[in-house]
């Protein structure tokens, strides 16, 4: 594998007032991330609204209009790095009504880190934040407790929160879980320890994050490879060069394997393993590459291959739990697009199993999805799609759907 620094993608999910952007400011801050002219311009805006010390949550807020208003909305992403690891944290709303958001940064994240305010615990925003990051299947969960000063640093308060946290977690199948005391204005075990917390043995989140092991993270096992463009240059230096090119979504290939190519079910070895900089004699997920095969075969954008010892389904029918993004709601009548991998095919709803209530994990039934709504589906596709479940991959598990008259992205899906 590469040498290169280590990207950790992260989310952070809280309730309103739970100090969220501060802790963000404060890690950008401590990690000495961000530019003098914009601490300059905090801290001034703090100034003018009376505050004795710089508000780092303004750091965050990025909009003007939403900084007068004292809301954050959306899903802003932010860029840091320290001489460890790369980070892009994902700043999701708390509201339910930004559920969607939620969903859609999650989904490429390596960690959730879940803020609760000591002095109100866990809440029903609490759990729902957490159903989210189970539904898509986040790896590792950080739960920051957060303004453990204004419990006066109270080691039983942490405990309690923690012990009652871990018990839900655990309903939903999560077990990665650490919690971290902390103090976001203060700066107690962001960065740095601090001086308030040390009955607490573990690690302050930053270094945390620097160390979490996200190598396993990616599915190593399963050799999936869909095609994305069929490479015939036509050059005299070229020309009998057809290569299939793609990234690795996981596991790896080698020069020499033998690959199944699907849903045509059609078999041949790998010839030669091509990047912009020479051959190579193994690849893995998430590399770009080309690839050659010793047999000419009719293969097409939307094609996968795979290795014969580790299949994934083929079939035009499958169940998924479904995120609906859009404002107009579902209409199971009509047909969507479905966009899998490289493939596109038209797609149906056969049934709407059941809707989750994301507050109190209860299944109730419908005929129909509004905006943000999670529900347990059964679809069919036009053409055989190749998948696994989510659960088993994430990049060949899930998928979205598209509305065909206005091309715009209605749902999100994981295919159970």
């Amino acid at each position: 594998m590469s040498n290169a620094i280590q990207l950790l993608r992260f989310i952070t999910a809280g309730s309103v007032d739970d100090g969220k952007s501060t802790l963000i400011g404060r890690l950008l801050h401590d990690s000495k991330s961000i530019f003098e002219d914009q601490l300059s311009a905090i801290a001034k805006t703090s100034t003018r609204r009376g505050m004795e010390a710089v508000d780092l949550s303004l750091l965050t807020d990025g909009l003007q209009a939403e900084r007068e208003q004292g809301i954050t909305i959306d899903v802003a992403y932010r860029y840091f790095a320290t001489p460890k690891r790369k980070f892009i944290i994902g700043d999701t709303p708390g509201h339910e009504q930004y559920t969607r958001n939620m969903v859609t940064a999650a989904s490429t994240a390596n960690l959730a880190v879940i803020l609760i305010d000591a002095r109100r615990g866990v809440l029903t925003q609490t759990r729902r934040h957490t159903f989210i990051a189970s539904l898509v299947r986040v790896p590792h969960i950080v739960l920051a407790v957060n303004k453990m000063d204004m419990v006066g640093y109270s080691q039983a308060t942490f405990d309690a929160i923690c012990a009652e946290y871990r018990a839900f977690a655990a309903q939903l199948g999560l077990h990665d879980v650490t919690c971290i005391p902390l103090s976001a204005l203060v700066g107690d075990m962001v960065v740095d320890r601090g001086d308030n917390l040390n009955w607490y043995q573990g690690s302050p989140l930053l270094e945390h994050l620097e160390n979490i092991v996200i190598d396993y993270d990616v599915n190593t096992t399963d050799f999936r490879y869909p095609v994305q463009w069929v490479c015939r240059p036509q050059t005299q230096e070229h020309h009998d060069f057809r290569g299939y090119m793609g990234r690795i979504e996981s596991g790896e290939i080698r020069a020499g394997d033998a690959v199944t190519v699907l849903p045509s079910g059609r078999t041949s070895r790998v010839k030669e393993i091509a990047t912009y900089d020479g051959n190579l004699q193994q690849a893995y997920a998430p590399q770009s590459i080309a690839i050659t095969l010793v047999d000419e075969i009719d293969i097409s954008r939307g094609d996968m291959l795979v290795k014969a010892e580790s299949m994934p389904n083929v079939a035009k029918e499958f169940e998924a739990m479904l995120c609906w993004l859009s404002e107009s709601p579902l209409d199971t009548n009509r047909k969507y697009i479905l966009k899998h991998t490289t493939r596109v095919v038209k797609c149906l709803f056969s049934r709407i199993e059941s809707r989750m209530d994301v507050n109190t994990l209860a299944r109730h039934s419908t005929t129909t999805l509004n905006m943000n709504d999670i529900a347990h589906v059964a679809m069919k596709v036009q053409q055989p799609l190749v998948f696994d479940s989510y659960a088993r991959n994430r990049s060949t598990g899930s998928f979205i759907v598209i509305d065909e008259a206005t091309n715009n992205t209605v749902a999100a899906g994981m295919i159970i």
